[in-house]
């Protein structure tokens, strides 16, 4: 077996750690580890008693394959498991909020208040008079002519978009925009208003990416 680069041994003060591979089969794992402990460190297998603790990087494994893992560990000599612990995979506070993006097909009219706590994606119009509260994104498929207010639990970096931004009056965390004819470009193409250092402004949706790196996720649509 040609030996491979899915596992790497490290000496701490503690003992010895174990570096796998999160991306590579977990056979092909087994066996490198199996062939690694017999055939590169025999020099590690003899003396007093080695705590060994392994490091599984984001792979999620069951008991069972945890115990197998061990198993191999434990057959070599004198090497003893403490711990086998995978890391949580991280997620962006932006995912986070996309997973609890709700769908609404209504007309919010005068009077009327829809919230929502994460994203909200409105297929319909907002009346004069109407009121979107939301603490994450808001997305109108429709023309928004009332009041929109993202991030209302304090965050900056959400958005609102519309396909036809015509608001009364739009406001992301604290900061409400100036009045809409000091920014309304006129163009029918979908926009977005959002905060660069602190200030409101308008682009259309196609240059979102400019600021939003991870897509959208429309979850339950």
């Amino acid at each position: 077996m040609t030996e491979k680069q899915h596992i790497m041994i490290k000496g701490v003060k503690e003992g010895l750690v174990f570096l796998l591979n999160d991306q590579c089969e977990f056979a092909t794992l087994l066996d490198e580890l199996q062939y690694k402990l017999e055939k590169t460190h025999q020099q590690l297998l003899t003396g007093p008693l080695v705590h060994v603790h392994v490091k599984l990087g984001t792979r999620q494994l069951s008991d069972d394959d945890k115990e197998r893992i061990k198993t191999v560990i434990r057959s070599q000599g004198n090497l003893m498991v403490q711990s086998i612990e995978s890391e949580a995979k991280a997620v962006s506070e932006h995912q986070v909020n996309a997973q609890q993006l709700h769908a609404l097909t209504t007309i919010v009219r005068s009077g009327q208040t829809v919230e929502h706590d994460g994203d909200l994606l409105l297929i319909g119009d907002v009346n004069p008079g109407g009121t979107l509260l939301c603490t994450g994104d808001i997305y109108v498929l429709g023309a928004l002519r009332g009041v929109a207010h993202a991030g209302t639990s304090g965050r900056t970096d959400v958005i609102i978009a519309a396909s036809l931004m015509r608001p009364t009056q739009l406001r992301i965390a604290e900061v409400i925009s100036r009045p809409p004819e000091e920014w309304m470009t006129g163009d029918a193409a979908m926009e977005f208003a959002f905060l660069n250092e602190g200030r409101m402004q308008i682009d259309k949706i196609t240059h979102l990416f400019r600021i939003r790196h991870n897509p959208i996720m429309f979850k339950g649509v």
